[in-house]
């Protein structure tokens, strides 16, 4: 696992073993920064159910304005710290371990990019999207990615799914503001 652009392009991150944490794998990370392009400068990003903090790191090393990493896994925050410490955890990164739904019923952020990685086979990536949606957490022009080991059904109101893309075993659902076209 590694940061694939931006300052810390080629820094090895901290691995893991077993289940507990379940990264993106390097293909799909270089799909999904070269969909989002341009728009992680600049950005303001929750990276939700952070793991290792590898989707977040990659939006620092690209110039992302703040991340904002969440995840209530003992072996995730273990990892998430000894790699933030790899970038010399950078002032414009927070980490809190609370459950995700009260972390988007307290925030008062705004985001840009909203990085939604629930472990597979939960309901909690479609819950975070409501809760984005009601609570109107992404910006005018912003974009939540669903990661899902299924493709994604249904309709989020307030959110448009406009872009879907396989790798591996895991599917990139890209959200935007507005509703779903029926």
């Amino acid at each position: 696992m590694r940061v694939i652009g931006g300052n810390f392009r080629g820094l090895k991150l901290t691995d893991f073993s077993g289940e507990e944490v379940r990264p993106t794998s390097d293909r799909a990370k270089v799909s999904l920064f070269n969909i989002l392009g341009d728009m992680v400068e600049g950005a303001v990003v929750s990276d939700l159910f952070a793991g290792s903090g590898a989707l977040g790191i990659e939006c620092l090393s690209r110039g992302a304005k703040k991340v904002y990493f969440n995840d209530t896994g003992k072996l995730s925050q273990e990892l998430l710290k000894r790699n933030l410490a790899k970038i010399k955890f950078p002032i414009d990164a927070e980490v809190t371990k609370e459950d995700f739904s009260l972390y988007l019923s307290r925030t008062r952020e705004k985001f840009d990019l909203i990085f939604i990685d629930p472990p597979y086979g939960s309901d909690f990536g479609a819950e975070a999207l409501r809760m984005t949606a009601k609570r109107n957490l992404l910006r005018e022009a912003g974009v939540a990615v669903l990661e899902r080991d299924v493709p994604f059904t249904g309709e989020i109101p307030g959110l448009k799914a406009y872009d879907e893309r396989k790798y591996g075993k895991a599917y990139l659902t890209f959200f935007a503001r507005g509703e779903a076209e029926t």
